[in-house]
């Protein structure tokens, strides 16, 4: 069972990565990146949520990666 203060920082390092998926988004959906730099911010992405989640690469994989694929297709008709 987490203690109190492990759980409120588990909920700030989600908080913090739920923001920056949001604001990744947001460019990626309304700048003028190319498919090369979209790609990279996305990999930034998924390096910053497993330095906050060690060990959590599938729990990123199966709930931000399908978000950003789409985003992607959609952003970059690659349907």
């Amino acid at each position: 069972m987490p203690t109190p203060e492990e759980f409120k920082d588990e909920e700030r390092r989600l908080r913090q990565l739920q923001l920056v998926v949001g604001l990744t988004m947001s460019v990626i959906s309304q700048t003028t990146l190319s498919l090369e730099e979209a790609s990279r911010m996305v990999a930034g992405v998924r390096r910053l949520a497993l330095k906050l989640f060690p060990g959590k690469e599938l729990a990123f994989d199966l709930i931000y990666q399908p978000r950003f694929r789409r985003l992607l297709a959609e952003r970059f008709n690659l349907h």
